[in-house]
């Protein structure tokens, strides 16, 4: 199958899942009930920008034109095996993708968390191109693959690198993301940022985690603006975590701000557990700039200077997660 085939495959995958047609809609509803972490609102924003910034003709081509070694079919496609993570839906698409228009064949091994949405997908494109059945396959262990890209946590990685260390590899380990908050922030901005922390309930590598503020910043108006998602608050799971947390520091006597979904927790940890926001306050930008540079745990950061607010959850193609090129490391296997 040519390049060009793969990319008009991809772009009808796009209009299907745009379409929301009754059986699009019925597994949506299936991959809600499977996890209850993956609300309609959250699935439909995972598959919005999936088919908005990736999935459209004139973005895969201006992609695919950057590796030029693509325009030519790889002499003998090698078997890439794909562990991939459940925390939001469909979070190994990008994965998928990348091996897919690479030519490369795949065997995926989905989060039971996430197995229900990309293997409605992939059947799909089956369907549509039979001759792809022999390129993508599923499978609960991943055996005699010539690569492999696994996503995880740190825990997870040490097992990753045990199996996969002597293939070529791609191995993800935890990682978050952050806001520097300057006090100048218009209130439509701050709506943004409580966006880029809310989404999939802060489960995202990409959700803020921790944000960082001037000396005697005002957090009165930011915890007002996060009033918009206390709604969460009405989901159990999510609700569960908030009590433990909240539990947590009033037993060890530690100062916290909250409103009805979230907790503000001042810590130096990048990590927060689900329902906190950590925050630090900083005496020089400057210095918050350089230490972020240095550190690998952050996946982006949010803030004027920095990703607009609001636009965390929307990355590009090429925004690879742990700023690693996988189409260029997935052209060195040709």
């Amino acid at each position: 199958m040519t390049l060009q085939k793969r990319i008009e495959i991809l772009v009808q995958l796009g209009q299907y899942m745009q379409e929301n047609s009754e059986d699009w809609q019925e597994i949506k509803q299936k991959a809600f009930v499977h996890n209850g972490w993956f609300l309609p609102d959250f699935i439909d924003l995972s598959v919005n920008n999936i088919t908005r910034y990736f999935l459209q003709t004139e973005v895969l081509q201006n992609w695919v034109s950057q590796y030029p070694d693509l325009a030519q079919e790889p002499a003998s496609p090698r078997l890439v095996g794909i562990v991939m993570a459940g925390n939001i839906p469909l979070v190994g698409f990008h994965d998928f993708l990348c091996v897919f228009i690479s030519g490369h064949r795949c065997l995926i091994k989905p989060s039971s968390k996430d197995e229900v949405l990309i293997k409605h997908l992939v059947a799909k494109i089956i369907e549509w191109a039979p001759e792809l059945d022999e390129f993508i396959a599923f499978a609960e262990l991943l055996k005699n693959c010539d690569a492999y890209i696994a996503t995880g946590s740190n825990s997870t990685a040490g097992h990753f690198e045990y199996y996969f260390g002597r293939f070529p590899h791609i191995i993800r380990r935890n990682r978050t993301s952050v806001a520097v908050i300057t006090g100048t922030e218009t209130k439509e901005e701050l709506e943004q940022l409580a966006d880029d922390i809310y989404l999939y309930f802060g489960m995202g590598c990409r959700n803020i985690t921790k944000i960082y503020v001037p000396q005697h910043y005002d957090f009165e108006s930011l915890i007002n603006i996060f009033k918009k998602y206390d709604y969460l608050a009405d989901h159990h799971k999510y609700k569960n975590n908030y009590d433990y947390n909240l539990a947590l520091h009033i037993l060890n006597n530690k100062f916290y701000m909250s409103n009805a979904a979230l907790l503000l927790v001042e810590e130096k940890s990048l990590f927060s557990p689900v329902s906190q926001l950590n925050y630090e306050v900083y005496e020089n930008i400057e210095m918050v700039k350089a230490e972020l540079n240095q550190s690998n745990d952050v996946q982006c950061v949010v803030g004027n200077g920095f990703i607009p607010f609001g636009h965390a959850q929307h990355p590009s193609l090429t925004d690879y997660a742990d700023g690693v090129d996988t189409m260029q490391w997935l052209a060195t296997l040709r």
